[in-house]
């Protein structure tokens, strides 16, 4: 009794696993609650939002940050209850391709041989014409590229048997996609420095990662240059950084120039290009050699950084840089413009040389390790494929011959999709038949007169 209870619930728990509307009300509710994750800011600290969903605001008034930060909201991707669905939509997914696809696909496989009597069939298209040979039907249905098989005076006929493969590979390409995101989500890593220009970093300042995630601790870069390009109207077209892979022993294992969309990859790390900052500017007063920071501010549309040096006890400049064409602005204290100047050009200024010799800039990486990512790249290859593919057609005809009494042939058939397409085939194919039947009686004709 025991075992029978337990074979009945597993049977019920498939057969509930496997219904078509449990796995699409999961994807609707994943779905939306995808589309929330990207209205509400992701992972930010808990002041962004307080400042952005405060307890009096909001839609109606409902949305805060307490229900956020309670919910989860500020991390959905990542919480218990959004990988739970994911989990229910993978098992939901492959159950139903073992349990109903792939027994489908193998019953569409098989000879459906029927007689002419069959009434229980629903049918898409029924005929019935005067029959001269199965030969030449068979031929007509052959060239509109149908498997045919003939047993008797019968014939069953099908083709679009790829239009029924295809959906069991959109469930695998999705449980593929699927076990991408989870292996990424536990084993993957996200990274973001501002590495100064000239200096060696490990990877460090992880802002993400998964439980079983590790950091490759015998990887190290170096930042051999950085560079912008302006257009015509100053305004930035593209900045680059120069990157080395070095080992231990300080041996060069790879080199390459990242920008934006253009990445660095190495042994599973991708390292994209995120921004960039300039630091300080360092200069020589006369013999001696400083280094100033610089502040950054906004004008308008644009971004400027600006550091003041004396050059008295009351008087200062304050030195503007407004990019990296190694031109930068010097004011008094008035705000009168009274210099410009270029790196490692020297100007004299209240009777001392002034030099500088570098503007002093970082760039912004992100370092990221996704060892799920080929496996979401194959899973979507393979499902704009088979979903494009899903379209075609299955259709099957089943020709019986009534032989003895009346010598007609009664031609039935039935489609998943396209109907007005599958009944001109139908008619193409009798078409032709009748054609052939014509050109057979002919030449039967002409060796009879011979």
């Amino acid at each position: 009794m025991k075992y029978i209870t337990n074979k009945n619930l597993k049977w019920y728990a498939t057969k509930i696993l496997s219904n078509l509307n449990l796995s699409i009300i999961i994807l609707l509710i994943i779905s939306t609650i995808s589309i929330i994750g990207t209205i509400i800011e992701q992972d930010q600290n808990m002041n962004y939002y307080q400042l952005h969903y405060p307890i009096k605001s909001g839609i109606a008034e409902q949305i805060n940050w307490k229900i956020i930060i309670n919910l989860g909201l500020d991390h959905i991707y990542a919480t218990w209850w959004f990988i739970l669905l994911l989990v229910l939509f993978f098992c939901s997914l492959i159950t139903c391709t073992l349990s109903r696809q792939l027994p489908g696909l193998k019953n569409a496989r098989t000879w459906k041989f029927v007689p002419h009597t069959d009434k229980t069939r629903c049918l898409l298209y029924s005929d019935l014409f005067k029959i001269k040979s199965l030969a030449n039907i068979i031929c007509s249905l052959n060239l509109k590229y149908y498997y045919v098989f003939h047993k008797k005076n019968q014939i069953y006929a099908y083709k679009g048997l790829i239009g029924r493969i295809a959906p069991v590979f959109v469930h695998i390409s999705i449980v593929l996609t699927l076990t991408g995101s989870m292996i990424g989500f536990f084993s993957g890593f996200t990274i973001q420095q501002m590495v100064p220009k000239g200096e060696i970093f490990h990877i460090q300042n992880t802002i993400k990662s998964g439980t079983q995630s590790s950091l490759p601790l015998n990887i190290l870069g170096k930042i051999e240059n950085f560079y912008i390009d302006y257009n015509s109207d100053n305004s930035i077209k593209q900045f680059y950084s120069s990157i080395v892979i070095i080992d231990f022993y300080g041996q060069n294992i790879k080199k390459e120039t990242i920008f934006v969309n253009h990445p660095l990859k190495f042994h599973g790390i991708t390292v994209y290009q995120t921004d960039w900052q300039i630091n300080s500017l360092r200069i020589k007063i006369g013999q001696h050699s400083i280094q100033k920071k610089v502040n950054k501010t906004k004008l308008g549309n644009n971004s400027i950084w600006f550091t003041n040096i004396p050059i008295s006890s009351i008087d200062q400049i304050f030195l503007i840089i407004t990019n990296l064409k190694n031109t930068i602005l010097i004011y008094n204290s008035n705000g009168e413009l009274i210099n410009t100047i270029n790196t490692n050009e020297t100007i004299q200024i209240n009777k001392q040389l002034f030099t500088i010799t570098e503007i002093m800039t970082s760039t912004g990486l992100q370092i990221k390790a996704d060892p799920g990512l080929q496996f979401v790249y194959i899973g979507f290859f393979i499902l704009m494929i088979s979903a494009t593919v899903s379209y075609l057609s299955y259709s099957q005809i089943w020709i019986s011959g009534i032989f003895c009494i009346k010598q007609e042939l009664k031609v039935t058939g039935t489609t998943n999709r396209a109907k007005l397409s599958f009944e001109e085939d139908l008619r193409y194919i009798i078409k032709t038949y009748n054609q052939f039947s014509i050109k057979a009686y002919n030449y039967l004709i002409n060796i009879i007169h011979l």
